[in-house]
C-alpha cells in the first residue's frame, strides 16, 4: 500500500472522529495514530529508541 493511500484512510478516519466526535475526539485520534506510527516504526525497524531519547551523557563537541 503506498503512503498516498495510507494517508488518504487516516485522513478519513480523523475527519470522521472530528465530525462525529467533535475536536476532542479529532485530537485523541491523531494523538494515537502518531503514537501507533512511531511503534510501528520501531518494530519494523525504520526507527530506533535514541532518535527520540538523547541520553545526558552526550555532549555536543562540535565547537
Amino acid at each position: 500500500m503506498s503512503m498516498a493511500v495510507v494517508g488518504l484512510l487516516a485522513g478519513i478516519g480523523l475527519g470522521f472522529a472530528g465530525y462525529f466526535g467533535g475536536f476532542g475526539a479529532f485530537l485523541l485520534v491523531a494523538a494515537l495514530g502518531a503514537v501507533g506510527f512511531v511503534a510501528g516504526g520501531l518494530a519494523d525497524g525504520d526507527f530506533e529508541l535514541g532518535h527520540f531519547v538523547r541520553s545526558r551523557d552526550r555532549v555536543d563537541r562540535r565547537r
